[in-house]
C-alpha cells in the first residue's frame, strides 16, 4: 500500500511564495518569510544577524548545541484483519518511544555517523564522499516541501556502494537489517542536506520492541525526519501558541519524510505507521481500492487510556495469518463476510464512542463501554482462527479476573495483546498479575494509549529533580545517553514522562479539534 499525504490548502501558497524566495536567493524561515538572512552553511540557516559593523572576516554560523527528538510506537486497536478486506481499522500510539540524540560536530570534521546501540549498529560516512552530484541534479534534486510518493532507482543505486561496508561481520539477516537502517538514513540525509552540511552523530535508543508489530521502523523514521528537518532550520515551533494550522503543516512535512525514510526500509508501506508515529493520538484508516492509496482520518481527540502491553514472544508471521482468512473467507464467503463486516461495525462504534461530548477517559462507564468493544473484536479475531493459545492465556489472567479487556494486536497468531485497564484495581492484583506474566515468559509494558507524535528537546537539557535543576537543568550528552542501561535507563534519563509525569523541556506540536 502507498499513502499519498493530503496537500492542506495553506501549503499551495506556501509553495509558491518558498519557490519564489530560493528562486531570488532569500533563504525562508518555516511560515514561508524571508528571515533577513541570505547566507547558508552546512544546510542549516541562521537567522542572527550582527548588529555591530562589519569586519572583512566572515562570520561562521555558530553549531547547533546537541538536542533530542522522540516518536511513539503504535497498536492496532480496532480492525484487524478486516482491514485487510476493505473495512475500517484504528491504530493509536503508545507511550513506548524511540529517542534520537543529534550531536553537531566542528566544521573541520567531514563525518556522519549512525548510531543505534540497540542493534549493535555503528557506522560513519565521509560527507564529501556521497554522491551529492547525482542527489543535487536539477532533475533529480527535492526540497523539504516537496511530495515525494516513491524513491527514484537510480538515487537509491547511487547509495548502494556506500552499503557495502555496512556491519560486513554480522549474520546475514542482522546485516539486512543495518543495511536497510543506513540506506533509510542515507537517503533522507542526501535528500535533505547538502555537501556543506556540518559533520554529525545521530544516536538512537528505542523501548520499542523491534520485529513485534508495533511501529518501530517507522518511529525512527519520523525521528530522522524531525531531526534533518530540524538542522535545516523548516520547522517552525512547537511552542504552546503554535496555531492549529501551522501545528498541523510542521507534522505533515515530518510525515512526508518519514514516509519516504518507510519506502527506503518496506519498499511498498501503507502510511499508518509513520502516520500514527509523527502526530500522536489515533488515525481511522481504510483501503477500498489497492490501486489507490488508503484514506486516513485523523482523530486529534482520542483520549489517552491506560494499557498494558503484553508480549508474547511467539514468533508470528503476517503473511500466514492474512492468507488464513483469505483461504477462510474463500470457503465460507458469506459466513467470514459477515464476521468482517462485524469487526467493522466494531471499528466504526469505537469511533463514535470516542467522538461523544461525553466520552470520560477516566470515568468507570466510558471505559466499560470501550472495554466491551475490545472484547467483541478480539471474539471475533479468534472466531477467524487467528489467535492463539498465549494470547488466550493472558485474557485468562486478566479478562475472567476482572482485571480490564484484552484483545490481539496486530496479525496475531503470537506477537502482542493490549489491555484496557479496569480503573481501581488493587496494586495486589496488579503485581500478581505481573508476577505470574514474569514467570510465564511474557514480557509486559505498562504504557499509555493515544498520547503524543514527535517531540522535541531543545537543546538537548532536561530537569530531573537533581542538583543540576537549579542551573537549569542536566544536559544530556552523547556519553550519558549512551550509557543509560536498558530501556528503563533511557525512561530515566530522558523519557517523556520519565515515570513521573511530562518533563520540562519536551515539547510538541498538539492538535485538537475541539
Amino acid at each position: 500500500m502507498t499513502l499519498i499525504p493530503s496537500t492542506p490548502d495553506s501549503l499551495s501558497s506556501e509553495m509558491t511564495s518558498l519557490t519564489d524566495g530560493l528562486r531570488n536567493g532569500i533563504e525562508l524561515n518555516g511560515s514561508g518569510r524571508s528571515n533577513g538572512n541570505t547566507s547558508s552553511n552546512g544546510g542549516s540557516r541562521s537567522s542572527s544577524t550582527s548588529d555591530g559593523p562589519r569586519s572583512g572576516r566572515r562570520k561562521s554560523t555558530p553549531m547547533m548545541p546537541p538536542f533530542m527528538v522522540s516518536a511513539p510506537g503504535k497498536v492496532i486497536v480496532f480492525g484487524e484483519h478486516a482491514v485487510v478486506h476493505g473495512k475500517a481499522a484504528i491504530a493509536a500510539s503508545i507511550s513506548l518511544r524511540s529517542y534520537l540524540h543529534v550531536t553537531t560536530l566542528s566544521k573541520s570534521r567531514r563525518t556522519i555517523t549512525l548510531r543505534f546501540p540497540d542493534i549493535d549498529l555503528v557506522h560513519s560516512w565521509h560527507i564529501d564522499e556521497l554522491p551529492w552530484e547525482l542527489f543535487s541534479h536539477p532533475s533529480k534534486k527535492k526540497y523539504y516541501y516537496d511530495l515525494v510518493t516513491s524513491l527514484d532507482p537510480e538515487l537509491l543505486a547511487s547509495i548502494q556502494k556506500h552499503l557495502t561496508d555496512v556491519s560486513p561481520h554480522k549474520p546475514p539477516a542482522e546485516r539486512k537489517i543495518h543495511q536497510n537502517s543506513a540506506a533509510c538514513f542515507l537517503y533522507l540525509f542526501l535528500s535533505l542536506g547538502s555537501q556543506k552540511f556540518h559533520g554529525s552523530i545521530y544516536t538512537l535508543r528505542s523501548t520499542i520492541p523491534i520485529g513485534a508489530g508495533l511501529g518501530s521502523s517507522a518511529s525512527i523514521a519520523v525521528c530522522l525526519s524531525a531531526a534533518l528537518l530540524l538542522q535545516i532550520r523548516t520547522l517552525s515551533g512547537p511552542h504552546p501558541d503554535q496555531p492549529p494550522d501551522e501545528a498541523r503543516l510542521q507534522i505533515e512535512r515530518i510525515n512526508r519524510w518519514a514516509f519516504v525514510a518507510e519506502m527506503a526500509i518496506h519498499g511498498n508501506p501503507s502510511g499508518v505507521d509513520n502516520t500514527v508515529a509523527t502526530q500522536g493520538k489515533a488515525v481511522v484508516f481504510q483501503r477500498t481500492d489497492y490501486d489507490k492509496p488508503p484514506v486516513v482520518t485523523p482523530l486529534w481527540d482520542f483520549p489517552e487510556l491506560p494499557l498494558l502491553l503484553v508480549d508474547t514472544r511467539t514468533p508470528k508471521s503476517t503473511a500466514a495469518e492474512v492468507a488464513k482468512v483469505a483461504n477462510l473467507k474463500n470457503t465460507h464467503q458469506k459466513l467470514v463476510g459477515s464476521i468482517l463486516d462485524a469487526v467493522d461495525k466494531v471499528t466504526r462504534t469505537a469511533e463514535g464512542l470516542i467522538d461523544e461530548e461525553d466520552f470520560d477517559a477516566k470515568g468507570h462507564e466510558s471505559l466499560r463501554r470501550m472495554g466491551e468493544l475490545i472484547s467483541i473484536n478480539h471474539g471475533l479475531l479468534a472466531s477467524l482462527g487467528v489467535s492463539h493459545p498465549r494470547l488466550e492465556r493472558v485474557r485468562e489472567l486478566i479478562d475472567f479476573q476482572g482485571l480490564g479487556w484484552t484483545k490481539l494486536t496486530g496479525a496475531g497468531g503470537g506477537g502482542c495483546s493490549i489491555t484496557l485497564m479496569k480503573p481501581g484495581v488493587s496494586q495486589d492484583k496488579l503485581d500478581a498479575l505481573s508476577e505470574q506474566l514474569d514467570a510465564e515468559g511474557y514480557a509486559q509494558f505498562k504504557t499509555t494509549l493515544g498520547g503524543d507524535g514527535i517531540g522535541v528537546l531543545w537543546p538537548a537539557v532536561l530537569k530531573n529533580g537533581s542538583d543540576e535543576d537549579d542551573d537549569g537543568g542536566m544536559e544530556i550528552d552523547l556519553d550519558k545517553f549512551l550509557k543509560a542501561p536498558g530501556t528503563e535507563g533511557v525512561e530515566k534519563l530522558v523519557g517523556v514522562h520519565g515515570g513521573t509525569g511530562e518533563r520540562e523541556g519536551w515539547k510538541f506540536w498538539r492538535v485538537e479539534s475541539r
